[in-house]
């Protein structure tokens, strides 16, 4: 398993974000235009309101404000997607700062994506993460109640600490040092 330095992360996250963020940049400045080109249908039909029988200009109508909902709900989509990334690449940093603070090492990170949960009645994103950390099996135990309670709105799902046998001073393999496997979720709520 290839090892990366924290630098490196925080390199390959500002990577991602910026890609991210130009894709997105370029989503919405297209659905921008397409909303600036169904405005001006629109008032060009309501224009022809007055030469056209009242029955098509009214299909017409619903047609252009259907189109304009559309791309309403792709630019919407497209700011979600935008903050989605944005909260994952946050909740990283803080994962490796935490883990420094507390001397053990983030060795993966893994997450399908942000979705959404309802919980009691109120609809939540949240991100889910399974995180592989390794260090003193103390260092382990303190990094998961520390993220716990500095990041209340987070919810630790599971974790798992593996402490290997020890090895004969006679075997000259490398020693495993223990680690632990955390699986979280990480909530927020942006409101209606």
């Amino acid at each position: 398993m290839l090892k990366l330095s924290k630098t490196t992360w925080i390199f390959l996250a500002a990577g991602i974000f910026v890609i991210l963020c130009a894709s997105l940049g370029m989503v919405y400045f297209q659905q921008d235009n397409e909303q600036s080109r169904l405005n001006e249908e629109l008032i060009l039909a309501q224009l022809r309101l007055k030469k056209s029988p009242a029955h098509q200009l009214d299909s017409q109508q619903e047609e252009l404000e259907s189109r304009l909902a559309k791309a309403g709900l792709q630019l919407k989509a497209a700011k979600n997607s935008l903050y989605q990334s944005t909260q994952s690449i946050e909740a990283s940093d803080a994962l490796f700062d935490l883990a420094e603070a507390h001397q053990v090492e983030v060795t993966e990170i893994d997450s399908p994506g942000t979705t959404t949960e309802e919980l009691e009645g109120v609809t939540l994103s949240f991100l889910p993460l399974t995180v592989t950390v390794e260090g003193d099996v103390l260092n382990l135990i303190d990094f998961i109640y520390k993220w716990t309670h500095e990041y209340p709105t987070s919810v630790v799902q599971s974790a798992e600490i593996t402490v290997p046998e020890p090895v004969e001073e006679e075997e000259e393999t490398e020693e495993e040092k223990p680690s632990a496997v955390i699986n979280l979720h990480i909530y927020t709520y942006e409101g209606d």
